[in-house]
């Protein structure tokens, strides 16, 4: 059967619960911010799936969204961008974090895998984030196509045309 968008959306706190009630297998999580969802997040998200038997997508909140992006955005709000990702197949559930690094996602989820794009290297990642996949021995593998799409590139094409445009 399949579930409702709204069905795999929850707090952190209660797929942790979830999750240390019984795993079905290697848990899988991948993260970002979806402002804009295009081909390369769908792509990126049903390879995440395919390396494990549970994925689950963690999304920056609205503040962490600001922090790392500006002030403009995101410009999709939490709750929307949670509500499309949940919508696809690959996903089994979705949860969001308030801060600017993972780490504490990691520590409180403990996935086998955390997956990310192409555009990513381990090395390359948060150091509270390298400190939590030691710790916890959580293996950072790399999905997807190689990046062909860049919301943020995007959103600049956008406003850059807009701006040509009058408004």
């Amino acid at each position: 059967m399949i579930r409702l968008p709204e069905e795999k959306i929850l707090p952190r706190e209660e797929v942790a619960r979830r999750l240390a009630e019984g795993r079905p297998g290697a848990v899988v999580l991948a993260n970002g911010l979806f402002d804009i969802l295009h081909v390369g997040h769908a792509r990126y998200l049903a390879a995440a799936r395919a390396a494990g038997d549970l994925l689950v997508v963690a999304l920056n909140a609205d503040e962490s969204a600001r922090a790392l992006k500006g002030p403009s955005r995101p410009i999709v709000p939490l709750a929307e961008r949670m509500h499309l990702v949940a919508a696809l197949r690959a996903v089994d559930l979705v949860t969001w974090f308030p801060e600017t690094t993972l780490a504490p996602t990691l520590r409180l989820l403990r996935p086998d895998l955390h997956a990310k794009g192409t555009d990513y290297r381990p090395e390359t990642l948060p150091a509270d984030e390298q400190a939590a996949h030691r710790e916890l021995g959580i293996r950072v593998i790399t999905v997807g196509d190689p990046k062909t799409h860049a919301t943020t590139d995007i959103v600049h094409a956008v406003r850059r045309r807009l701006g040509r445009a009058g408004g």
